[in-house]
């Protein structure tokens, strides 16, 4: 059962819906096991968990928690409501730096998809891309 989101999250949510970031699928209260992740993005193997001031009370749990959801291929980030309400772009900057680049060649890269079927004018670029600062 969902619960309701914080403020946090809503947050963190509004910047990675969509796919907004890198193009990537987030989704949100995603059930891994037996515990429900934030927001996970499968292609990137990735869980991002966003953390209230009870979990730094709950250490031991949070950790056999990580080791699970390790144990299933995934990467866990961690972060704390504070950093994603006062730091987004510091949260944005540590969450690309823990995917995977896409292009490892720095030239020439292939372009993104088309859209609109072959012989189609319209590149999908990613939605977050011309936000960078």
């Amino acid at each position: 059962m969902r619960r309701e989101p914080t403020a946090a999250e809503l947050k963190f949510w509004y910047e990675v819906r969509d796919r907004r970031l890198e193009g990537l699928k987030f989704r949100r209260q995603f059930t891994v096991g037996h515990y429900i992740a934030d927001f996970v993005c499968i292609e990137a193997m990735l869980i991002v968990e966003i953390d209230g001031g009870q979990h730094a009370e709950a250490v031991a749990q949070d950790e056999a928690r990580d080791t699970f959801l390790r144990s299933q291929g995934y990467r866990v980030l961690r972060f704390w409501n504070h950093d994603v309400l006062t730091n987004m772009r510091g949260v944005i900057d540590a969450l690309l730096a823990a995917i995977p680049t896409r292009c490892t060649t720095p030239s020439p890269c292939p372009l993104p998809h088309m859209r609109g079927g072959e012989g189609a004018n319209v590149i999908a670029l990613p939605a977050y891309a011309g936000r960078r600062e």
